[in-house]
């Protein structure tokens, strides 16, 4: 895999798919992943996105390939949003779209608002605005939970809930090796400072056309609260899927990525 140096000792690892024709004009998607994700994350979507689009998967820094980061460093939501700004420059893309999920979806909705220069479209599958009104209470046994018995632990408990009750236990175990892969310092800086996370007051600054998918078993929200803050972006719009998920992007992939995909196509730079 490729790396970009973000600074001295911290290098940002990411895939590029491309199976677009030769011949045709490319516009460019950036995908944001999750909480103790991957790039790999994306790994259904591929298929459905890659024919049409560039796609650029990075490890956000601190996961996956990427550098891990020491428990005591100065997390903010403006450090994944700085590194994908530096990202998109590096990759040359002064234009492109987001596609997002989870955690990824709040730092992309933030960077939609703090760069809107650079988004052409902006996709949210599943995320909050909010950290501390939708897993405050959670937060402090994760912290717990990760430091006594390690990220695979944490993981593992919390994989039913993210990935609902349809998948197999082959892809649960997929989904807990991948996520288990991140730096047990790393979690334990990013979860000491997730609960102030919110992003509320820079919804109606995002200008960019929006898509904002759901679940209506989402332990993230209910369909009425995911409204209420996505009414707030100007030109969006909400899908409701019927999952007791609350990550449908891994849950349902395919159905998932083709709902995008027809957004994306709606909102090329071209059009």
């Amino acid at each position: 895999m490729p790396a970009v140096s973000l600074s001295p000792g911290v290098d940002l690892f990411y895939r590029v798919d491309d199976f677009t024709d030769p011949w045709s004009s490319t516009e460019a998607v950036i995908f944001v992943h999750g909480l103790a994700e991957s790039g790999e994350a994306w790994r259904a979507w591929v298929p459905h996105i890659a024919r049409h689009y560039r796609v650029f998967r990075p490890d956000l820094r601190g996961y996956g390939q990427s550098t891990a980061m020491p428990a005591e460093f100065d997390w903010s939501i403006d450090v994944p949003v700085s590194d994908l700004a530096e990202f998109a420059r590096r990759m040359k893309l002064a234009r492109f779209h987001l596609v997002s999920a989870k955690f990824g979806g709040t730092v992309a909705m933030r960077f939609a608002a703090v760069h809107p220069e650079m988004v052409q479209s902006l996709s949210v599958v599943s995320s909050p605005v909010s950290l501390r009104q939708s897993l405050g209470n959670r937060i402090p046994g994760w912290i717990e939970q990760v430091r006594s018995e390690g990220v695979r632990s944490w993981a593992g408990s919390t994989m039913k809930g993210r990935l609902g009750s349809e998948l197999p236990a082959e892809a649960l175990d997929w989904w807990t090796d991948m996520m288990s892969a991140t730096a047990p310092s790393t979690m334990h800086g990013v979860l000491r400072t997730l609960a102030d996370v919110d992003i509320t007051d820079d919804l109606h600054r995002i200008e960019c056309p929006t898509l904002v998918i759901t679940t209506t078993g989402s332990g993230l929200g209910s369909v009425e609260s995911v409204g209420a803050w996505q009414r707030q972006i100007p030109r969006s719009e909400l899908v409701v899927v019927n999952s007791d998920s609350y990550h449908i992007a891994a849950a349902d992939p395919d159905g998932c990525a083709q709902t995008v995909l027809r957004f994306l196509q709606q909102h090329r730079q071209s059009d």
